[in-house]
């Protein structure tokens, strides 16, 4: 049997707009290693790196033309 978890956050309740606020707010890194394999012969490997961010006056878009 199990309980319910004990402290100040165990019952509060945020919408998910807030979180995504929050995340974007300070950045977000994405990674994960995919590999497909037939008869432990490699055969697709992918390599996922993705930051995640709001863009402002403060930190400017990277496609932006200078």
């Amino acid at each position: 049997m199990t309980t319910a978890p004990e402290g100040p956050l165990a019952h509060q309740q945020i919408a998910l707009v807030d979180v995504l606020d929050r995340l974007l707010a300070g950045g977000v890194v994405i990674t994960g290693d995919l590999t497909l394999r037939i008869a432990d012969v490699d055969l697709v490997r992918i390599d996922l790196r993705a930051l995640i961010s709001s863009v402002n006056a403060n930190v400017p878009s990277p496609w932006e033309e200078p």
